[in-house]
């Protein structure tokens, strides 16, 4: 059976609609709650992907939250082995800076709707694609300036890269995809989170589109499966069980 590993940075921002589209593919998934210091994933070879999800903080805050260091290693691991890596959000933000963008903490509450374009570069791309012309919503917690060599796939109605793919097999979205109304409630509710301005008209535009978010996803669920072979279930390290006989020997 495939299983992803899905980095979690907060208790409100999990795989949300992306979540029944894997279970529709027979596809498992395990939560790893970095911000609640469990251990993340020891090794690529035990996933055939791995997703990094939202959150509030930002990836240069690592003296704040050490186990940001720890994941751009796991991120490395999962690229030398050839897994997939999706990241949202914060996690888009940090497979830039994996790859060697400039981040920057402002905006800080990077939270908008906008009308996602795919450029030239997305011009064939299956993601780039499923969403060109789509209402999609952006939230990171600050912004990167892609290196040369890496154009973005989807710009926002500024300009600005909202989709890139440094390479087959990896992807960083600032949308979100697996964002529902719900999620966004729960974000507001959270203990001790900064919240946006305008997340009151977010939710409004959120409750709005509802049903346009739903089919966005559906697209983008599809679009991922295709572009980074999901459905490739890869090799794992092979489990060995040791059996006691009745004398007691192994």
């Amino acid at each position: 059976m495939k299983h992803f590993a899905v980095v979690q940075h907060s208790y409100s921002e999990f795989l949300g609609l992306i979540e029944s589209q894997l279970e529709k593919r027979d596809i498992g998934f395990s939560y790893f709650r970095a911000f609640l210091n469990q251990d993340l994933p020891g090794s690529a070879l035990t996933f055939d992907a791995l997703f990094l999800l939202g959150g509030p903080m930002s990836p240069l805050d690592s003296d704040a939250h050490p186990w940001l260091l720890q994941e751009r290693n796991v991120i490395g691991a999962f690229r030398k082995a050839g897994r997939p890596v999706v990241g949202l959000g914060l996690g888009a933000l940090l497979l830039a800076q994996y790859e060697g963008a400039e981040l920057s903490r402002e905006p800080y509450h990077n939270a908008y709707f906008t009308t996602a374009h795919a450029t030239e570069a997305g011009k064939g791309d299956p993601l780039a694609q499923a969403v060109d012309g789509a209402q999609v919503l952006v939230w990171s917690p600050g912004v990167a300036r892609l290196p040369d060599g890496i154009p973005p796939l989807v710009v926002d109605d500024a300009g600005n890269w909202i989709a890139f793919r440094p390479e087959p097999g990896a992807v960083g979205l600032l949308f979100h995809p697996e964002m529902k109304p719900g999620m966004i409630e729960d974000i507001i509710m959270e203990e001790d989170r900064e919240v946006p301005e305008n997340v009151g008209e977010l939710m409004e535009t959120a409750r709005r589109l509802w049903p346009q978010m739903q089919e966005t996803t559906d697209r983008v669920v599809v679009a991922l499966v295709r572009e980074l072979s999901l459905m490739q279930e890869r090799r794992k390290p092979r489990v060995f069980s040791l059996q006691v006989d009745s004398e007691g020997g192994q």
